[in-house]
């Protein structure tokens, strides 16, 4: 096991580059995962991380020797505390970090059957949340625009909490997450209905039926959905009987997703 104690160390530059830069993660391809629960996730997916970064401390945890000795075959460095903050954005590092290569998104728009379309998200806290809910909610891809946040960066990845690596169901493939989408082009390649959140829309989402192949498109915190996306979807409206005006983004995405959930599962409907 290697022990880096200084700044000047290449690996330890990269590193730093990586875990504070987009471009430099989309360069390479590759990401940081903070945390012993991000890492077993991306192990249980049948990913194994590149390199793990761990203190010295984290090497008295329990938890975390059973996890490296599962990972026996995955290079292993040691990092002085000062510098694995440096590393880490968490208050309170944890004391180990997983170099990954992001998993390559493996479902075309004609082949999806359950996705989610994301226009501008750039909230990380809420995109985290929408794709974790896209993946609890049995999503098999969701497609970005240019405008959304890193969905690899970590505040994007801590508040996924492990939804980056679902596994879609049935296909022992984690679920696809595509970057930079051009969405009208997705629209017209997706094979199904596509259904669009509106406050000015007059269909109720419990109105619709659910089943068959279906996707969702979610716009900005702050703007909603572009004019265009809206013209290529059936724009749908989640009711509220409360006196608030609007639901916040990722609220309205878990609102659709498991009311379309809650569809698909029930035995007594039948599928199309």
């Amino acid at each position: 096991m290697k022990h880096i104690s200084s700044r000047d160390n290449s690996f330890f530059k990269e590193l730093f580059k990586l875990s504070g830069s987009s471009r430099q993660r989309k360069k390479t391809g590759q990401a940081l995962l903070d945390g012993i629960h991000l890492v077993q996730a991306c192990l249980a997916s049948g990913h194994k991380p590149q390199h793990l970064l761990v203190t010295e401390q984290a090497l008295q945890d329990r938890e975390v020797v059973a996890l490296l000795k599962d990972l026996s075959g995955v290079p292993l460095t040691q990092f002085d505390d000062n510098l694995f903050a440096e590393l880490s954005e968490l208050k309170t590092p944890t004391g180990i970090l997983a170099l990954i290569k992001q998993p390559t998104p493996a479902l075309s728009p004609a082949a999806s059957r359950f996705c989610l379309l994301l226009e501008d998200i750039q909230d990380p806290g809420n995109l985290g949340s929408m794709l974790r809910s896209a993946a609890a909610a049995g999503c098999d891809a969701v497609f970005l625009s240019s405008g959304c946040a890193d969905a690899w960066s970590p505040r994007v990845l801590r508040a996924g909490m492990g939804g980056h690596f679902a596994l879609r169901q049935g296909s022992g493939q984690v679920i696809s997450i595509h970057e930079s989408a051009d969405l009208l082009v997705v629209a017209a390649a997706f094979q199904g209905k596509l259904l669009a959140t509106s406050l000015t829309a007059k269909a109720s989402l419990y109105d619709c039926d659910l089943h068959g192949k279906l996707a969702f498109a979610i716009g900005n915190e702050g703007a909603g959905l572009s004019e265009s996306l809206l013209a290529a979807s059936q724009p749908i409206t989640i009711p509220m009987p409360g006196k608030v005006e609007s639901l916040n983004a990722a609220a309205a995405a878990a609102v659709c997703l498991f009311e379309a959930a809650r569809q698909r599962m029930d035995p007594r409907r039948i599928a199309l």
